[in-house]
């Protein structure tokens, strides 16, 4: 329950629209949660705008508006704020008792390795003898448990109502995946990091931000937001050094900060990499000493994202050797360079690459574990960037020795459509190159030509569970596809498998709500 008056003065509101003493039940931004007694927030969304629903959650039991412009004809107390998006954090923060006051956190941001870094830091953390929560793209973990999530980083109200629930929980910390629509729609607005990381900066989420320099503009909020704040300790960034973007980072840095990559100028150094199918070792060097390191998954990212969660572990003042134990502990994240095993003679692949960077640099790790051929499976979502799709069309043709282009979630979009633009990079492609829209059938094609010592890569989509067509969502898993596949192959002979059909059972999921959806999800 919340005073109005309480709400106002936090949100710098006078005047005799602020309500007086009237409670307020709870906060909402959804117009189909208001119920009776609720403070609603009107937030101007990407196709509609909040404002527009006033009048039917007043009719459902609202008591008080957050307004960004007067609405005359609406007869409640309105808050009105330059900022509603930005004002929503700030109630939301309030509503939920301010919880992060008992919580440090870990915030993430960087184009690619956001997840990953993730399992690795909670790791570290743990093994340092805390309790983190985790929010980011694959789920929520609230004291172990997992939980399901649709954004990377959640609106501001969810946020701090999940932060409350691990403060309940008993989590004394929180790593957290921190996406640039985030930062730039103001959902962490407020939010107190201890340690923020940077993993690398490339094209990706140019519909949304426009061109590269805004695009770091957002990511960079996160790290000019670091503040000392009384009783707790001073922020720490940790960042990638070897990424122009993350050099640039550096040099505007008001905040101690600890360093990582292969370079000389780095704190912490990877040197001496050895990368095999089976995982990956390297010498790593700190400020406070360093051994071998051996993790059992592969890929020059891995190193990256294991030295950005030795960064944190510094950071936050653990021991070193806990670090590295901590970090040697962490198996394969779901859909990160993911293998599907069906005791095949090849190595099948599954990653959520969906940028031109992180395709490149997973075609690259994937060919240095390939004794044999590279065949690529990949397509580009709809509704999303296209400026990209030639972009990760002449990656995949330069790096991979055989392509197969094939839906991703092709959203509103002809499936045809983005493959051809796809296509269009792919003109000096010496790869083989396929068409084939239905992603289930693309995959069996694939495994179907995959010879001993091959390596099939199934890339965009990595843990999701779901494929977006048109209006339609289907059940859809790359790596159980795969796994039919593999199983088809291995009952039918090899090359048998072009014809064998695989259905999917099709349902309706919820639908976001216009008002408060981004362009942030793949």
């Amino acid at each position: 329950m919340l005073n109005l008056k309480v709400v106002a003065d936090l949100l710098g509101v006078t005047g005799p629209s602020n309500g007086g003493d009237l409670s307020v039940f709870k906060v909402e931004f959804d117009s189909r949660k208001v119920t009776g007694g609720d403070l609603f927030v009107c937030v101007p969304g990407f196709k509609v705008d909040g404002h527009d629903f006033a009048a039917q959650v007043v009719e459902q039991g609202a008591v008080a508006l957050v307004v960004e412009r007067p609405l005359p004809d609406i007869q409640v107390p309105q808050l009105v704020v330059p900022n509603a998006r930005r004002a929503l954090a700030q109630v939301a923060a309030l509503a939920s008792g301010y919880p992060v006051q008992a919580l440090r956190l870990v915030g993430i941001t960087g184009t690619n390795g956001k997840t990953s870094t993730a399992h690795f830091c909670e790791s570290v953390l743990t093994g340092a003898g805390r309790v983190p929560g985790v929010l980011g793209t694959i789920h929520t973990k609230i004291a172990g448990k997992p939980l399901p999530t649709t954004h990377t980083t959640p609106e501001s109200l969810v946020l701090q109502r999940l932060f409350s629930d691990m403060k309940e929980a008993g989590c004394d910390s929180v790593v957290m995946e921190v996406s640039s629509h985030a930062l730039e729609l103001e959902r962490v607005h407020g939010v107190p990091f201890d340690v923020a990381v940077f993993t690398n900066l490339s094209h990706d989420h140019l519909d949304f931000h426009g061109d590269m320099e805004t695009y770091f503009q957002a990511k960079r909020k996160l790290f000019s937001g670091l503040r000392y704040i009384k009783g707790r300790t001073a922020p720490y960034a940790v960042i990638n050094g070897d990424d122009p973007f993350g050099a640039r980072l550096l040099k505007e840095l008001k905040v101690p900060y600890i360093s990582y990559g292969q370079g000389q100028h780095c704190h912490i150094r990877a040197t001496d990499l050895n990368i095999d199918a089976n995982g990956v070792s390297f010498n790593v060097e700190t400020p406070v000493g360093g051994r071998r390191v051996d993790l059992s998954m592969s890929g020059l990212f891995t190193v990256y994202n294991a030295l950005a969660a030795i960064g944190v572990g510094l950071a936050v003042k653990a021991d070193l050797e806990q670090i590295l134990l901590a970090v040697e502990s962490v198996g394969s994240v779901s859909g990160r360079f993911e293998p599907v095993r069906e005791g095949q003679d090849f190595s099948v692949l599954v990653d959520y690459a969906h940028t031109p960077d992180g395709l490149e640099k997973l075609l690259v790790s994937a060919r240095e574990i390939t004794k044999g051929r590279l065949l690529t499976v990949f397509g580009c979502g709809g509704d999303r960037d296209a400026n990209k799709r030639p972009v990760m069309g002449e990656i995949a043709g330069r790096l991979s020795d055989r392509v197969i282009l094939t839906s991703d979630n092709p959203r509103s979009e002809s499936p045809e459509a983005i493959l051809g633009q796809i296509e269009t990079g792919m003109t000096q492609s010496t790869a083989l190159v396929e068409i084939e829209a239905d992603r289930a059938q693309a995959i069996a094609r694939a495994i179907a030509l995959a010879e001993a010592g091959d390596t099939v890569v199934i890339a965009g989509k990595g843990h999701e569970t779901y494929q977006i067509l048109g209006d339609r969502t289907i059940d859809f898993d790359d790596r159980e596809v795969a796994r039919i596949a593999l199983r088809g192959r291995m009952f039918r002979g090899k090359g048998q498998l072009k014809t064998h059909a695989l259905t999917w059972t099709e349902k309706r999921r919820p639908q976001y709500d216009p008002a408060v959806a981004t362009a942030g999800d793949h």
